[in-house]
């Protein structure tokens, strides 16, 4: 199991609300992760405007919510 501490904060937690839960495991496994990359922020930022500027062109290949469910169930779209 764990330790004596990390026992006690286990019971207490799973005591919490789910929406409490939820956001100290967010927290748990961001800690896990490391430092933040600085330039991915800024990355994401140029990828949503080119993709933004794609839909606005109308250059970009669009698909509807049903077509998109059954390409995931195919396994043609990763999560």
């Amino acid at each position: 199991m764990g330790s004596p501490t990390l026992e006690k904060i286990r019971s207490e937690a799973l005591n919490l609300p789910e929406s409490e839960r939820a956001e100290l495991a967010h927290s748990l496994v961001i800690s896990l992760e490391g430092p933040a990359d600085a330039d991915a922020e800024s990355a994401w930022d140029v990828e949503i405007l080119r993709r933004l500027a794609e839909i606005d062109s109308g250059t970009a290949r669009l698909i509807d919510r049903e077509e998109f469910r059954r390409r995931m169930r195919a396994g043609m779209i990763r999560s």
